[in-house]
């Protein structure tokens, strides 16, 4: 049986500001009222995340809100008043804090469970503060503080006792895969989820402002019908179809979009808005299609945004959607370094490792900016984003590149990083914040901005020449295998597919990191081979931390991209001779453990690693080979007794996860827009979601 210390919410945890005045103040009447009404739908999806995380989620945001409402923001009050000592005070509204963090009682990096540090007993004696909330904290006290069996503890599958809010009941991955391929050329799945009930009937919950009959009126026969069959699963198994999951603040969102039409710049974003509008109303995702569609050709707009059902991480299954809303102002200045680093993206490609039959036709330069995030309505912020993830319209329109600048720059600890070893120490602090803006920039663009899926694009027409198929570099043989019509990356890969994206981007930008006149973009000449050591030891750091997200009695991995960057760390302790990364340590409980990286074989030793690694994952993705891209991405991601060693020191160490502090908007009575930003603490981020719309 796991400690429960475990499980315990962050202590102590960085909090900072997420400022973003400087930039919105720049902006005009007109693009403020936009940036106001996007922002306000952005978080008018909060329920959305809620219900998409766990089952107890939304309850206990209420009763959080609840809390703050009680004591009118003077937390003193659970001390003088109720009781609780400074510490169980403290505990308290950490816990509050990180789960509004998260958006969930489930770490958004990890999809780990997260307990209170404060009681159950003590919780619940502060929740005598009002008759209410005692009967809210009773109603969910069991599902706050439970972590038996240890299985629940992690979302994922149903049938393997994990939990999710993607599927309801006990729904089963052969039915998801079953219903997934029945519906596949009719619908998209990201805005749906699945329920089954005691009587075992399955119902498809497809996320809409209107009913079945709203969504008929508006569409015609181009919806699904109330029910359909599911032959894979057996003669007469019927499938009900129900819209209007999320009603209620979906039809609010597209009313706050639609107020932003009347404050687009142009027709792009007039076309963007009224189509996320009706995918909103009326539950298309070909309408939102559509939107990514205009979004990708409103280049360089002051204020960037994007909404929807975006990122399928955490759905077990990988193809499901989770709510996020962007709302962020161009950094024009950091946006000159992205500018150069698009300008040169043609030539970089040519440099990695496969011929051009593997890439892109023809390579449309994205908009590639820094911003200065003012919202991200999501579980949790990255540090960048490359969108639209519908390949057909990143293929054939393309996508965009944006690196989050006020998440990147977010100031670090003064605390010792683990696993550091004393003598490396000084030149990774000083260089790991500018060597990742290097890493997100090359990642994002070049590496998920890269590569060409071989594909049957409609029946007898081929996006390559089907009777000479370019050569694999893996075996110099031609390939046998391509995506067919109606098939996707995500629907071919499935699971894995989130994941091993996110490794081939991470490989991409570790293999052109080491390219010093890509490194003059970002201004590194005299300190080049300083960046390239930090980029290299950087990313074996994170392979080994990745340890805390594996679960040893399941052997499942809760975080994609930490899954590949723990592969990528395997990738370097096992490349020729094993002597370019060691994880070096004397005592028996790994205390003193700490990385060693030679330098001096970064070209020799790291360089060629990573070509092999990245070469195999890119190929077996163009070409739809899942067999061998399946086989050899668990192969890599698996964890060894040798490596599993190191996962309770790695959890003894690890620092508490940064949490960020958003500002709001108000619409004052004369029309004009108003930014209040928050205490860069726990208490201020709580108020600051006490203060949206929900």
């Amino acid at each position: 049986m796991t400690s429960k210390f475990h499980y315990f919410a962050d202590s102590g945890a960085p909090v900072s500001s997420l400022s973003a005045k400087e930039h919105f103040d720049q902006l005009t009447a007109k693009e403020k009222l936009y940036a106001h009404y996007f922002s306000k739908a952005a978080h008018l999806g909060s329920r959305i995340i809620l219900r998409q995380v766990s089952p107890e989620s939304e309850a206990i945001f209420d009763l959080i809100r609840a809390f703050y409402n009680a004591v009118d923001g003077d937390w003193a009050l659970l001390v003088s008043r109720i009781g609780l000592t400074e510490e169980e005070q403290t505990h308290l509204i950490e816990y509050f804090s990180m789960f509004l963090s998260n958006l969930g009682n489930y770490k958004s990096f990890g999809d780990s469970k997260f307990v209170p540090r404060i009681s159950e007993e003590k919780f619940a004696f502060a929740a005598k503060i009002t008759p209410e909330i005692a009967a809210q904290f009773e109603t969910v006290k069991e599902q706050i503080y439970s972590t038996e069996p240890a299985s629940t503890t992690l979302l994922g599958f149903p049938e393997k006792g994990h939990v999710t809010s993607y599927y309801f009941g006990s729904v089963t991955k052969k039915e998801i895969d079953a219903i997934h391929d029945a519906v596949g050329r009719k619908i998209l799945p990201e805005n749906t989820r699945l329920s089954k009930d005691a009587d075992g009937n399955l119902t498809l919950l497809i996320a809409s402002h209107v009913d079945n009959d709203g969504a008929k009126a508006a569409y015609g026969e181009n919806v699904l019908p109330t029910e359909f069959d599911v032959p894979a699963l057996g003669d007469g198994v019927k499938v009900l179809v129900k819209y209007g999951d999320h009603a209620r603040e979906l039809g609010l969102i597209a009313n706050s979009l639609e107020k932003a039409i009347e404050y687009a710049e142009n027709a792009n974003q007039t076309e963007m808005l009224k189509a996320y509008v009706d995918s909103f109303r009326n539950g298309s995702l070909q309408s939102h299609k559509e939107s990514q569609k205009y979004w990708v050709k409103d280049i360089g707009p002051n204020v960037e945004t994007n909404i929807g059902f975006i990122e399928t991480y955490r759905d077990p299954a990988g193809i499901r959607g989770e709510w996020e809303g962007l709302i962020a102002m161009v950094n024009k200045e950091r946006t000159k370094k992205f500018g150069e680093l698009v300008n040169g993206a043609k030539k970089y490609i040519t440099k990695l490792p496969w011929e051009k039959e593997f890439e892109k036709d023809k390579f449309t330069p994205p908009d590639f900016t820094s911003l200065e995030v003012m919202t991200f309505a999501g579980s949790g912020i990255p540090a960048g984003i490359n969108i639209p993830n519908y390949d057909d319209i990143r293929q054939t329109v393309g996508f965009k590149n944006v690196s989050l600048g006020n998440v990147l720059s977010a100031k670090s600890s003064n605390e010792k990083i683990p696993f550091i070893r004393d003598q490396d120490l000084k030149v990774y602090e000083d260089l790991r914040n500018p060597a990742f803006e290097v890493q997100v920039g090359i990642h994002e663009l070049l590496g998920h901005g890269s590569g060409k899926l071989l594909a049957e694009t409609s029946d007898g027409v081929f996006n390559f020449d089907n009777n000479n198929p370019p050569i694999s570099p893996i075996d110099s043989k031609p390939v046998t295998t391509y995506y067919k019509p109606g098939q996707t990356w995500g629907s071919v890969f499935g699971a894995i597919a989130g994941s091993y994206e996110e490794c081939r981007a991470e490989c991409v930008a570790m293999y052109l990191t080491v390219d010093k006149e890509l490194l003059q973009i970002f201004g590194h000449t005299e300190d080049a081979d300083d960046v390239i050591f930090v980029s290299y030891l950087q990313m074996a750091r994170a392979g080994l931390v990745a340890l805390e997200f594996w679960d040893p009695v399941t052997t499942k991995w809760g975080q994609p991209h930490v899954q590949a960057r723990f592969s990528i760390l395997k990738a370097f302790l096992e490349y020729g001779d094993k002597s370019f990364v060691k994880l070096n340590y004397t005592k028996d409980d790994f205390s003193d453990l700490e990385i060693e990286l030679d330098r001096s074989k970064i070209l020799t030793h790291g360089h060629p690693a990573i070509k092999e690694y990245l070469q195999k994952l890119h190929v077996y993705k163009s070409s739809a080979d899942v067999a061998n891209g399946t086989q050899l991405y668990n192969q890599t991601t698996s964890v060894s007794k040798e490596l599993a060693r190191f996962r309770d020191i790695v959890i003894q160490k690890k620092l508490p996860r940064r949490q960020f502090v958003q500002g709001n908007t108000f619409l004052n009575q004369d029309g004009s827009v108003e930014y209040r930003e928050y205490e860069e603490s726990s208490v201020g981020l709580i108020r600051s979601f006490v203060d949206r719309e929900v």
